[in-house]
């Protein structure tokens, strides 16, 4: 058999262009090897256009190859190599587009890489028999071997740091280089003068060939978009071919030591290291040397008498700083870091070289368990990129050997030479020793601020990576991330700091905050660390603090040629750290408009995975994925708890509207004609229904777009909300079309009761799709129009307006998360307008029908294709287990999500409901029979239904495309109005409910026991603990105000002690401020006051009032931030008698003991259709554990 002339002859059987652009790269690889490159990356994309045809992956010209890979490998799930290898030839052959300056090794590298890519082509889409041998690589003649050669020989002269002048030997090799450079440019010139023509001829046959297969490529494209929606059963069939066959490629990879070594080389330069594992080793004379930072191959070395090579010495200079141990068969990279370690105990530090325990101030190696080791850091690597599915055996292992506690990890990459010698030389004690000793001075945080930040540092000195902090909305995260950053920089513990938001508003937001706050001596952060803000390029290298959104840092990180090395960041904080409601949220960023959500959580993923930093982790809503992540909280600070502080404030009994539509399901009758909005093109279509479609109530605003209800709702809210006051509203609607129907009803409403009056900026849509929608966002913060603001997510999470007062759910909400953030935009306190709750206008009676999903996690959409899971039913083949187990756990996500959409997705219900009689099981419990009938028998029921992955295709497309949206005109009428009690149907239940609850309960808390006995004596502490007590149970402050409130027609702010008393005791109630200023009355009559006492008096009065507890270190923490005194200050102002004025204010109780406590007077209420209360579950009173309380927020369950 003869010689083939091309290392890419197998090509030949496939489009013509492949092996023309393969040949044409092989053969002007002698005369201009920056062709060779570029010629290569052609041939990538070319691989890459062919495959995405083939695949039904649209595309045009302008579509980058970047994001054509990475379509690709959602689809086929190419194994990481193969992407590795695309993304190499592109970014390698854009340098030599773009820089001009490639050599021979480097084209050599390229053609070999593009082989191994081409081979698993030609086995995934060419005509393969199963002994195919691609055979071995047919090397090109390298014009420049005798030049590195020379090079080599003179290093190795250079190593001896012998005078220039006494070395003739080197001299005489540097005048040969000199020739050498010369012939090689001569003879390169000559080559390509005699390569002119023929290349010239090669040009004309690739354009016409090119031409040919772009038109291929269309013809393609168009033949199976027209199949795909003729004949999808065969789409599907052909797909599952193509997926099949690339996991059997996919299998038959095999890099050789050459091609790990070449991979690991350029991950290294990449990394910002000299590495060429074939030129620069230790025999070939490279030495470190100052000013350079190197990977010297082949280090030899002695162990127990032994000789072997270290794969890698890394070099910061003159500094031995790793050990890098990196072979083919290294198959359990993170094993091999073991053996790396013992290269780090046997490695000897040479005269020339500088000791690296040196600059660590110590005199010796490190040393434990009888080892000492002389080089700190040691890696392991196959060349395989990251898999967080096989981490063992993938990514770049990396583990600090100084100290035996320590931890192995797995990495993205290799860190940069600046990096490690940070790492090296950073002194981590000293730093953590001064956060012990900062006493937060000058920051103004909350106590429970302060806690916050103590646990983060509590996990770092702890050797946490990642660490997680659950703050409800409203209580100052943002103060927190400022104090971590000033404290980590002020002590040095890390150097740059990246804090990572989930959008643009709340960047700026925190952006605002971060330049205001005051540090010690009331200045500023951005005076004392520089700051590059939201709007910023992220490629300032003297930046302390990078504040950037997760869109910008996956542009900047994952789709980048040249990203930062892993170690720019040496701490990462992220707010809003929960991404936990994928199922619920719409996208509001513009570059995420066409992405997939569980891509986008793909992403954000492998951009949290990327750095090797302290990670820190704020959210107010922890879910599961979260969790995974971070790990449990390191601290926590509830809703509840912040209201029972004061930081927070409750919201009134939900107000619930019923309309003749929301009391039944909606009706569609088999063969009706229905009109049908197409989310995509903003259609309107008409459509016969082949069966009975029935929707439930929750479908309406989503599915079903109903403009009467619409009306009827926002007729009733133009009778609640005032357009012209300080209060401001926000509406949350389904979609941006249905924002626009709630802006026009509500104009139209409001123009009619107030006529001329009424402006029309009062209302405003702000959502993702509004023109500047930030600009929106800040007259809404701070302007007195719009005061009502109609969105849809864009302001459900994050940004933080004061003067909320009402929250209005237009759309069914199925997220615990989700409903939580939106709560939390009205809970901030306001004083401008002395807001002391806030209310809640709901259509679809969310907040508490939600109380059977509270526990509920978003599951993620597989990562695998479905026509990969087809492979069961080709030629009737018996699936192994394995086999079955990964279709198991493919299914079981998308129905399982399908199920949860399918409550607001009607046409999605509708096809869910017609599997269950060709299943034979319904889908809403065919997770659990899959679960429980075991492999054998769940392989029989996939080979009886036929049809089953087509049908689960066909759910999974549903879950991923715009639906449509039905057009109903059905008439509608407010049927009630009612107040929401919880478990309760009607205020003096819940009042008696209570009773019995705190009658039960004062037997086991001391606390509620003695604000009934002794509230004289009651603390904050214990005040706060009886006010929990109570919110978990469902009885909070504000309920019980307003029961009794709309039992008795008057409202009595009695306080929570009073309420307490009056319904244990049947004490009267009466206002907490008239008792307040009785008692200050007595305090006033204790001596003769001068005007400037009398009005401190007041002021302590006041105090009591808002805080409901007098006592001394809250009295002092309020004369510090309000008059910048002290509790000392105010009792030399009221000679010294500041204890008998307290004392007298604390007489306010009449502390007795009632043993047969008489019955509070409770009227009965008045029958209204305004306010009927809502009975929504049987009562029953037990103890709930003190971390439902967040749950409890949004249904209390006794």
């Amino acid at each position: 058999m003869s010689q083939p002339v091309s290392n890419f002859e197998f090509l030949k059987e496939h489009d013509p262009i492949f092996f023309e652009l393969a040949r044409s790269a092989e053969q002007i690889f002698a005369s201009d090897p920056n062709t060779t490159l570029i010629k290569l990356r052609q041939l990538g994309e070319a691989f890459a256009q062919d495959i995405a045809a083939r695949c039904g992956i649209a595309f045009d010209d302008l579509t980058p190859q970047a994001d054509l890979i990475h379509q690709i490998d959602r689809e086929l799930r190419l194994d990481p190599t193969i992407r590795n290898l695309f993304h190499t030839i592109r970014v390698e052959g854009n340098k030599a587009t773009h820089e001009f300056k490639t050599d021979h090794k480097e084209a050599l590298n390229g053609l070999k890489l593009a082989r191994s890519l081409a081979i698993w082509y030609h086995q995934s889409f060419g005509k393969v028999s199963g002994d195919f041998n691609s055979g071995t690589f047919i090397t090109p003649e390298d014009p420049s071997q005798k030049l590195r050669e020379l090079q080599n020989k003179i290093n190795q002269l250079n190593a001896k740091k012998e005078k220039f002048e006494d070395n003739q030997q080197l001299i005489d090799l540097l005048k040969k280089e000199k020739q050498e450079y010369a012939q090689l440019a001569e003879q390169m010139d000559k080559k390509a003068q005699k390569l002119a023509q023929q290349l010239k001829t090669q040009e004309n046959t690739l354009q016409k060939q090119r031409e040919s297969f772009e038109t291929h490529i269309k013809l393609l494209q168009l033949e199976l978009t027209e199949q795909a929606k003729n004949n999808p059963q065969k789409s599907s069939q052909q797909q599952l071919v193509i997926s099949e066959k690339v996991k059997e490629a996919n299998k038959q990879i095999f890099l050789t030591e050459e091609l790990v070594r070449l991979i690991i080389d350029q991950q290294l330069v990449d990394a910002g290291w000299m590495a060429d594992s074939l030129e620069q080793t230790w025999d070939n004379g490279i030495l470190p040397e100052e000013g350079k930072y190197k990977a010297i191959a082949n280090y030899p070395l002695f162990y127990q008498g032994n000789a072997f090579y270290a794969d890698y010495i890394l070099f910061y200079e003159l500094i031995p700083i790793a050990i890098i141990e990196a072979k083919c068969e290294n198959i359990n990279v993170a094993e091999k870091i073991r053996q790396a370690k013992t290269y780090a105990e046997s490695f000897k530090v040479e005269p020339l070289m500088q000791a690296p325990w040196l600059l660590t101030n110590r005199t010796k190696p490190w040393h434990y368990h009888n080892t000492s080791y002389n080089i700190p850091f040691v890696y392991s690597s196959n060349g395989r990129p990251y898999n967080g599915q096989l981490e063992e055996k993938s990514g770049t292992w990396f583990r600090d050997i100084r100290e035996p506690s320590n931890l192995s990890m797995a990495l993205q990459h290799f860190h940069s030479p600046e990096g490690l010698y940070n790492k090296l030389t950073h002194d981590k004690v000293t730093a953590e020793q001064a956060l012990q000793l900062d006493n937060f001075s000058g920051l103004f945080l909350r106590d429970y601020q302060k806690k916050a930040v103590s646990a983060i540092e509590n996990a770092l000195s702890n050797n946490h990576n990642n660490c997680l902090v659950a703050m409800a909305t409203g209580t100052g995260k943002t103060f927190v991330i400022n104090a971590l950053i000033y404290r980590f920089l002020k002590t040095k513990r890390f150097n740059r700091i990246l804090v990572l938001v989930d959008h643009t508003a709340l960047g700026l937001q925190t952006e605002d905050l971060l330049i205001k706050a005051p540090q010690d001596q009331q200045t500023i952060l951005t005076k004392l660390y520089k700051l590059e803000t939201i709007n910023y390029q992220l490629d300032d290298l003297e930046k302390h603090v990078q504040l950037a959104t997760v869109q910008q840092m996956i542009k900047a990180i994952l789709a980048s040629d040249s990203p930062h090395p892993i170690d720019y960041f040496d701490c990462v904080i992220i707010d809003e750290a929960h991404s936990g409601y994928a199922l619920e949220q719409e996208f509001i960023e513009g570059e995420l408009a066409t992405r997939n959500s569980e891509q986008y959580l793909k992403e954000y993923q492998q951009l949290l995975n990327y750095f090797d930093a302290f990670k820190v982790g704020l959210t107010a809503t922890p879910v599961k994925r979260t969790t995974d992540f971070f790990n449990l909280p390191v601290y926590q600070y509830s809703y509840r708890e912040a209201i029972a502080d004061g930081y927070l404030i409750d919201y009134e009994p939900p107000i619930i509207y019923k309309t003749k539509l929301t009391e039944q399901p909606l009706c569609f009758n088999k063969g009706s004609t229905i009109q049908i909005i197409n989310a995509i093109t903003g259609d309107i279509e008409e459509v016969t229904l082949e069966d009975d479609l029935i929707a439930e109530a929750n479908a309406l605003n989503r599915s079903i777009l109903n403009k009467h209800f619409n009306e009827v709702i926002c007729q009733q809210l133009v009778d609640e909300l005032n357009p012209f006051g300080q209060e401001k509203t926000l509406i949350f609607c389904a979609s941006d079309l249905h924002a626009d129907m709630v802006k026009n009803l509500l104009d139209n409403a409001f123009t009619n009761l107030y006529e001329n009056s009424y402006d029309q900026l009062a209302v405003a849509k702000i959502t993702a799709n509004s023109y500047n929608p930030e600009e929106l966002i800040d007259r809404f913060k701070t302007a007195q129009y719009p005061n009502i603001a109609i969105t849809v997510d864009l302001l459900a999470t994050a940004v933080d307006i004061p003067q909320v007062c009402n929250l209005v759910f237009l759309r069914a909400i199925n997220s615990r998360i989700l409903l939580e953030q939106m709560l939390a935009r009205a809970s901030l306190p306001c004083e401008s307008i002395q807001k002391a709750s806030f209310r809640i206008y709901d259509a679809f009676n969310t907040h508490n029908l939600l109380t059977n999903i509270t526990q509920m996690e978003s599951m993620p959409a597989p990562e695998l294709p479905l026509t990969s899971l087809l492979q069961l039913f080709i030629d009737n083949r018996q699936p192994n287990d394995e086999q079955l187990q990964t279709i198991l756990d493919h299914c079981i996500p998308i129905l399982r999500r399908a199920n949860y959409q399918a409550q607001q997705d009607t046409f999605l219900k509708a096809k869910l409901d017609s599997l269950t009689s060709s299943w034979g099981v319904a889908p809403q419990n065919l997770t659990t029979y899959l679960q429980s009938i075991g492999t054998k028998k769940a392989a029989d029921f996939f080979k009886n239904r036929k049809n089953f992955i087509q049908d689960i295709q066909a759910i999974n497309q549903q879950l991923d495309s715009s639906r449509y949206q039905i057009i109903s005109d059905s008439p509608d009428q407010l049927t009630q109005r009612l107040l929401c009690y919880g478990n309760y149907s009607s205020p003096k239940e819940l009042l008696d409910a209570c009773k019995a609850f705190i009658t039960e309960q004062r037997q086991h808390s001391k606390s509620l026991n003695k604000s009934i006995e002794k509230p004289n004596q009651v603390t904050r502490v214990e005040l706060k603990e009886i006010k929990l007590l109570l919110d978990h149970a469902g009885f909070t402050k504000l309920n019980l105000q307003i029961a009794w409130r709309n039992i008795n027609h008057r409202v009595v702010n009695a306080g929570l002690i009073g309420f307490i008393r009056h319904i244990s005791l049947g004490e009267p109630l009466i206002s907490f401020e008239d008792r307040v200023n009785k008692t200050l009355q007595e305090v006033q009559a204790m001596n003769t006051w001068t005007p400037l006492q009398r009005q401190w008096l007041d002021r302590i009065a006041e105090h009591f009032i808002e805080q409901e507890i007098l006592d001394k270190k809250q009295l002092n923490n309020e004369l510090k931030q309000s008059y910048n005194s002290s509790i000392e200050k105010l009792d030399t102002l009221l000679n010294n008698q500041l204890n008998s004025v307290i004392s007298t204010f604390k007489t306010l109780w009449v502390e007795k003991v009632v043993v047969t406590p008489q019955e509070p007077e409770i009227q009965a209420p008045e029958e209204t259709i305004k306010e009927q209360p809502i009975s929504l579950s049987p009562t029953t009173t037990k103890k709930i554990s003190f971390f439902q309380r967040i749950r409890n927020l949004i249904k209390p369950k006794l």
